[in-house]
């Protein structure tokens, strides 16, 4: 992690808030810059009301100053390289270094200030999505606030209202900044004990995006409306996702927003869980239901909570087959059945490296040393201690161990599972298969009498 400062008080331009004083605006606090993939320690907070603090996938959380009681937060539009997995960079638009944003952690009633320096080739707004805020606050550029030109900083300032989980994003040119990746979590956590908000061993987040990049390049196609082709948790596919590493015993809370154009069923292997809070706030008590899967809508958050009481490396993925896919071309036809055989060598001699594809399904794409372009990330990627997973995209796990200690988030590696317990080849005697006896013929019905109108004598 890099601290850097970004101009001065001379770049500093007309603030979105008429409010803030002038002593406010004097100095701007540090922008610090994070480019790393891998997942922050949770950020303790050095000052201001205490709170447990999440862990972001993959991510972290912003750090801040306070001045004279209130947050002040930097935040920093511009482009930014983001490692989806190792073997595959892409080229996006984020803020502080990467896509998505850092995380920003307050407390119900923090007053609340953040300064945004564009350094985007083009103008830009921030919406706070959830917060309840004065009209000017809202982000929405030309509407709200005038857009912030490139290389200049303005000021947002309001009370975080409500406890619960947000998001940031623009709203200004949004379909590409976007489809370029300018996102990031909120997480306002209550002030003091909350009746409908329970304290938990382990607190994470992540977003939901997706990116159209076609083989071989590294910026997304920003026109896509649905057909992408990789599907991201926090702008990282599997196999280079963070797990989700907890101690057997302790309460997991899970937050996900969905900042896709489609909708994502998120399952949990091994455990139920409880949808305990929206992007609207904390669910009544009467309101929840246990569930293994959860749907997260477009521009919406779920969050859910279990005890993870079940050891071993638990699949944690959206349930839309595609979604856990990477660079998968969606006109490749289906060639299951279809007899190669002869053709391929006829190809290759005009076609050096052509491979047959789908022959008996999906599954040897896997294990395929097809050349691939540079930067491109192959389908169906990442093994596991029995072989190939055939997963990527929106793909995680959830480790559960024994002997995690509390607050180590440490990757504990692969479960070590006891004897017995792994299903296996059956080599016993096969009983033959019951087979049902053929019906017996139907007989045929006796002809219908066909009766005159009338009564059979033709008398009404």
């Amino acid at each position: 992690m890099q601290r850097r400062a970004f101009f001065g008080g001379a770049a500093l331009t007309a603030a979105a808030a008429a409010s803030v004083s002038k002593v406010a605006l004097a100095a701007l606090p540090e922008a610090v810059s994070n480019d790393k993939p891998d997942t922050a320690p949770p950020l303790q907070p050095p000052n201001g009301r205490p709170y447990n603090p999440v862990v972001t996938l993959n991510g972290w959380t912003l750090p801040w100053r306070m001045n004279n009681g209130v947050k002040e937060f930097h935040l920093v539009a511009e482009p930014v390289e983001r490692e989806l997995a190792p073997g595959m960079t892409a080229r996006l638009w984020g803020y502080n270094g990467q896509s998505p944003g850092p995380t920003i952690e307050v407390v119900e009633g923090d007053r609340v200030r953040i300064f945004v320096t564009n350094r985007l080739p083009e103008h830009t707004a921030v919406h706070w999505h959830g917060q309840r805020l004065p009209n000017g606050m809202d982000g929405v550029g030309g509407i709200t606030q005038p857009q912030i030109p490139p290389g200049k900083t303005f000021v947002y300032e309001f009370e975080a209202k409500r406890p619960g989980t947000f998001m940031y994003h623009p709203h200004a040119d949004e379909m590409v900044q976007m489809a370029m990746g300018m996102m990031g979590l909120w997480v306002t956590h209550p002030k003091g004990a909350h009746p409908l908000i329970a304290r938990v061993d382990r607190d994470f987040c992540f977003l939901l995006a997706a990116y159209d990049i076609d083989p071989g390049s590294a910026t997304p196609r920003v026109n896509t409306m649905l057909d992408f082709n990789l599907w991201t948790f926090n702008t990282r596919v599997f196999p280079g996702i963070a797990s989700l590493n907890v101690r057997q015993g302790d309460k997991v809370r899970i937050r996900v927003g969905n900042l896709t154009m489609t909708n994502h069923p998120i399952h949990v292997h091994g455990h139920e869980f409880t949808v305990t809070g929206t992007d609207g706030g904390p669910v009544p008590t009467s309101a929840r239901w246990p569930e293994v899967s959860v749907d997260v809508a477009v521009g919406q958050m779920r969050q859910m909570e279990f005890v993870a009481d079940a050891e071993g490396d638990w699949a944690l993925h959206c349930h839309k087959s595609h979604h856990t896919m990477n660079a998968m071309g969606h006109a490749v036809p289906t060639m299951i059945g279809v007899d190669h055989a002869g053709l391929v060598k006829k190809m290759q001699k005009i076609v050096p490296d052509y491979m047959v594809m789908g022959e008996r399904g999906m599954a040897d794409m896997g294990d395929m040393e097809m050349p691939i372009p540079d930067n491109t990330l192959p389908m169906m990627t990442g093994r596991g201690p029995f072989g190939p997973a055939e997963m990527g995209g929106m793909f995680t796990l959830l480790k559960v161990r024994r002997d995690q200690k509390p607050g180590d988030h440490s990757d504990p590696g692969w479960y070590r599972h006891p004897p017995g317990t792994v299903a296996r080849e059956w080599t016993g005697e096969l009983p033959a298969p019951a087979r049902a006896s053929a019906p017996a013929p139907k007989t045929k019905s006796p002809p219908l009498e066909v009766r005159k109108p009338g009564g059979h004598d033709g008398h009404h």
